[in-house]
């Protein structure tokens, strides 16, 4: 096998959906790997790798969280080079010889959280990616967004230039509505009849307000773990009493699959400059989706989703709850299958061979 794609395996139970993310496109480069090609893995210190069709599992001798702080200073021993592309921006980021030794390396990231609302971050994430972003500006081969509009605002932060690529997420491989999803829902405790509210606490209010004005419970999913009265008590001040808000931290697949599945409608009250992992999934589940008007949104839904100002977002999920339910679950389910990890895998498979 004479090229070998080395993809830094990171997040893995620390970040749940970058960690979905980046087991979703290794096996999608390992499906598409042209003849001749393989896939292999990097991993920090006392991370379980094990998926068929790797090559080869090089594990380092650093944890992850040892592993990031030696990379933000470029110290990379041990690593070696060749094609390296990481799902994230944890990467070995030092001067390499493309041309002559064929070295290349790759980052990915999700969201401009760090630049654009660093206050929703610890200071440590925020000081942490914006120094490796300094490393990807002079180091990296390419830095993958997910979104035009992101590709945009990047050009604003960074002096990339022409490095800027996008290549789309996708839901996680197989996801779909369990077989048990009506028992996971008691489980949680769900209402029967809901609507799915995702974004920072900031925007909630405005899916607050919509949820209320439609006459429906709300679930908010991913809540960090402590917001619950914070968000209860601002459900209340928009008009939707305690006992219609239902507040749920991060779920495993099959969980929020359920979740997602039994809603109505799904309501994105965030124009953050972020992938919005719910939204994919909403639409491969099939449920109609509302969302207030931003680049990203507007990117990655087109004609699958209501995108509105936020100032219609009560109307639209009305509209969304009623007569125009069908049509936006029928051009989500359409607007879907615009993403896969194979699809994206090809992509960058074929960006390691135009470098």
């Amino acid at each position: 096998m004479s090229v070998q794609l080395r993809v830094v395996f990171d997040q893995i139970g620390v970040d749940a959906d970058l960690a979905r993310a980046g087991l979703g496109l290794a096996e999608g480069l390992i499906r598409t790997a042209p003849r001749g090609c393989g896939v292999s893995a990097i991993a920090p210190s006392g991370t379980s790798v094990t998926m068929p069709g790797l090559h080869e599992i090089r594990t380092l001798p650093l944890a992850r969280r040892e592993l990031a702080g030696a990379w933000q200073m470029g110290i990379t021993a041990g690593v070696g080079g060749g094609l390296i592309h990481s799902p994230t921006l944890l990467a070995p980021l030092v001067r390499h010889d493309r041309v002559h030794d064929h070295d290349q390396t790759t980052v990915t990231l999700w969201d401009l959280c760090a630049w654009e609302s660093p206050d929703t971050l610890s200071k440590a994430s925020v000081v942490w990616q914006r120094s490796m972003l300094k490393r990807a500006v002079k180091h990296a081969d390419a830095v993958i967004v997910p979104s035009h509009a992101m590709a945009e605002r990047l050009d604003e932060i960074a002096p990339l230039g022409d490095r800027i690529r996008v290549i789309a997420g996708a839901a996680p491989t197989g996801f779909r509505s369990p077989d048990d999803a009506a028992a996971l829902r008691a489980g949680l405790q769900l209402p029967r009849d809901y609507v799915v509210l995702t974004g920072d606490a900031a925007s909630l209010e405005q899916g607050f307000r919509a949820t209320a004005h439609a006459g429906t419970d709300a679930v908010v999913v991913d809540a960090e773990e402590g917001t619950e009265p914070t968000l209860a008590d601002l459900a209340a001040a928009a008009g939707l009493p305690h006992g219609r808000v239902h507040i749920r931290g991060v779920l495993d697949d099959a969980s929020r699959a359920a979740t997602l599945a039994g809603a109505r409608a799904v309501v994105a009250s965030s124009p953050a400059m972020c992938w919005p992992w719910r939204l994919i999934e909403a639409m491969e589940l099939g449920v109609p989706i509302v969302a207030v008007e931003s680049g990203v949104h507007r990117d990655v839904l087109a004609d699958g989703g209501a995108v509105v100002a936020s100032d219609e977002l009560s109307d639209a999920l009305v509209d969304a709850l009623g007569s125009g339910r069908e049509r936006l679950r029928v051009l989500g389910s359409d607007r879907a299958r615009a993403f896969s990890w194979p699809s994206s895998a090809e992509r960058v498979w074929a960006l390691h061979a135009e470098l």
